[in-house]
C-alpha cells in the first residue's frame, strides 16, 4: 500500500462524501442532509459547487473531510467506474461500501504510520501482515464489503497501533511531573477543550480521543504524542511542531489553525487557508 494511494483524488471519485454521509449545518456543513441524499453544492458533475469558497463560507465540516483515497478506490475498482447517478439502483449500496471502505482506508493509513515507526523487525512483520491483509478487503465485491466485520477487524489493528505507541512514547521520556493527570474525561477522552497547554511537557504524551476542541497548542513540542482520534476543531496550532506526532491526519490539521510555522509531518500538508490569514 503507497501512502499516495490513501489520498483523496476528486477527480475519480463520484462525489460519494457528498452524497453518501449524513451531514449537519451545526457541524460547519451546508444544511442539515440526511445519509444519501446528495449535497446541495454536488453538480452533476460531481464536482462541488462552493469548493473555492469553503473557508469564506464556515463550511468547517466540508473543509475537515478526509476520506483517505477511500472515494476513488469504491468508484474506480469496487463500482468499476460507473456512477451512483448512472446506475441509481446501486447507489444506497454504493454509499455503504463508501462509509465502510473509508473505515478501511484509515486503519490502512494508522497502520502505514506504525509500520514506519516500528523498529522492532517481528512487529514490522505482524503490522505488514496486516496491512497486507486489509488492503485485500478493499479489492473485495462490494456485496462481500458490506459483510465484513469491522469491530473484530479494528480489534487487530487497535493491538498493533497501541503497542507501537507506547513503545514510541516511552522513548519520548514523558514528563510526568508535568502531565495531565487530574484532567476529566468525557465520553472516554480526555476533556481539553479551550485549555491553555502552552506550558505543558507534551512531548510523548497519551492525547488519543482526546477532546482538543479551540484548546491552545501555540509553540508546543507534540512530537511523539500519539493524537489518534483526537478532536482537534479550531486547535490552535500556530507554530507548533507536529512533525513527529503519532497518528496524526489530515482532516484532524485541516480542523485546527496553524500557520507557516507549523511543523507536520512530511506525509500532511498545511492547509491553503492558512496561509492566506498571514
Amino acid at each position: 500500500m503507497n501512502s499516495y494511494d490513501l489520498k483523496p483524488d476528486c477527480e475519480k471519485c463520484f462525489g460519494l462524501c457528498c452524497a453518501a454521509l449524513y451531514f449537519s449545518a451545526a457541524e460547519g456543513f451546508p444544511q442539515d442532509k440526511v445519509a444519501g441524499k446528495p449535497c446541495i453544492n454536488l453538480k452533476e458533475d460531481f464536482r462541488c459547487k462552493v469548493h473555492e469558497s469553503l473557508n469564506k463560507k464556515g463550511l468547517k465540516g466540508c473543509i475537515s473531510y478526509e476520506c483517505l483515497g477511500a472515494g476513488q478506490k469504491v468508484s474506480q475498482v469496487a463500482y468499476d467506474g460507473h456512477s451512483w447517478r448512472e446506475k441509481p439502483e446501486t447507489s444506497n449500496e454504493m454509499f455503504e461500501v463508501f462509509i465502510i471502505m473509508r473505515q478501511l482506508h484509515e486503519m490502512l493509513w494508522y497502520l502505514t504510520e506504525a509500520f514506519l515507526l516500528q523498529a522492532d523487525n517481528n512487529m514490522k512483520d505482524q503490522i505488514n501482515y496486516k496491512i497486507e491483509e486489509i488492503e485485500k478487503l478493499t479489492h473485495l465485491s462490494a456485496e462481500a464489503i458490506i459483510k465484513l466485520d469491522l469491530v473484530t477487524i479494528r480489534v487487530g489493528v487497535n493491538s498493533l497501533l497501541f503497542k507501537t505507541s507506547e513503545l514510541m512514547r516511552k522513548k519520548a521520556a514523558y514528563n510526568q511531573k508535568n502531565s495531565l493527570k487530574g484532567k476529566k474525561t468525557i465520553a472516554g477522552g480526555l476533556n481539553l477543550m479551550g485549555a491553555d497547554l502552552r506550558r505543558k511537557n507534551l512531548r510523548g504524551a497519551d492525547l488519543s480521543g482526546a477532546y482538543l476542541i479551540a484548546a491552545n497548542l501555540k509553540g508546543v513540542d507534540l512530537s511523539f504524542a500519539d493524537l489518534i482520534g483526537a478532536d482537534m476543531r479550531d486547535a490552535d496550532i500556530s507554530g507548533a511542531n507536529l512533525s513527529r506526532s503519532i497518528y496524526l491526519t489530515q482532516a484532524q490539521v485541516n480542523a485546527a489553525k496553524g500557520d507557516s510555522d507549523t511543523k507536520l509531518p512530511k506525509l500532511l500538508v498545511k492547509p491553503t487557508y492558512w496561509l492566506k490569514h498571514l
